[in-house]
């Protein structure tokens, strides 16, 4: 099985170690994996200001780099929403690209839905012990929401043995980052993160984790300003044991 490991833009500037452990956890379970070196964005970011030409000219340069592949997996609910759900609106004047696209679609998976759904949980190798002992879980709204992404990441993460997972109220609300939407309503974002991050506090987890590097750093950033000291993991960290940064 090749799989085509889909970065991401954020993963790869800003926490590297993400895309580490998503690898060792594909490779633990059998996959050939390859990281196509030219990848850039998919063009989500274009997508959502409304950028119709810079996201055409992303999303066609991303399916020629990833469409060889048997499946192609990202450790982003929302990078792997934005090719599964609006590639087909992206395309939709150019029928030949859009049928490329509808079947790269078919083969393009979140990393926590990838490894329950299409792998199954008992070849994927998880660390033997967890870095921290008791975590709450954030539902980021694009894998939620687009994808369906809920049981898998929290059936991994009690699979893992030796963490407690603690539900916060009102998991599934969002925590204000929105990509662009952050940044054009910053006041509103920073109290719905606020919010969030209240709700985080009071599980007295050791971590907060999730699977999207944008709502990461969002609620890291207030969490931080709040005086806080809780971890912030990508799953898939937590999963493999890796520490931030360590790669």
């Amino acid at each position: 099985m090749r799989v085509g490991l889909f970065v991401t833009c954020l993963v790869d500037s800003m926490r590297p170690s993400i895309g580490f452990s998503a690898l060792e956890l594909l490779e633990s379970a059998g996959c050939e994996v390859l990281v196509p070196q030219a990848q850039t964005c998919c063009g989500q970011p274009a997508w959502n200001s409304g950028d119709a030409a810079d996201t055409r000219t992303l999303a066609l340069k991303w399916l020629n780099e990833f469409e060889q592949f048997d499946y192609v997996v990202a450790p982003s609910g929302s990078c792997a929403g934005m090719v599964r759900v609006h590639y087909n609106d992206v395309f939709k004047n150019d029928p030949d690209l859009r049928l490329r696209a509808a079947r790269v679609a078919q083969k393009t998976y979140e990393l926590t839905d990838f490894m329950v759904n299409v792998l199954g949980m008992d070849r994927v190798k998880l660390a033997s012990k967890a870095s921290v002992q008791k975590v709450t879980y954030h539902d980021s709204c694009s894998g939620l929401r687009e994808l369906g992404v809920q049981k898998q990441p929290r059936a991994l993460i009690q699979a893992m043995g030796g963490v407690q997972l603690d539900e916060m109220k009102d998991s599934r609300q969002c925590c204000g980052f929105g990509g662009t939407f952050s940044l054009k309503y910053g006041d509103v974002s920073a109290a719905i993160c606020t919010d969030k991050c209240e709700q985080i506090k009071a599980t007295g987890a050791q971590a907060v984790v999730l699977g999207d590097l944008g709502c990461m750093l969002n609620i890291e950033g207030r969490l931080r300003r709040m005086g806080e000291n809780t971890e912030v993991l990508h799953v898939a960290e937590l999963l493999t044991g890796r520490k931030p940064g360590q790669v």
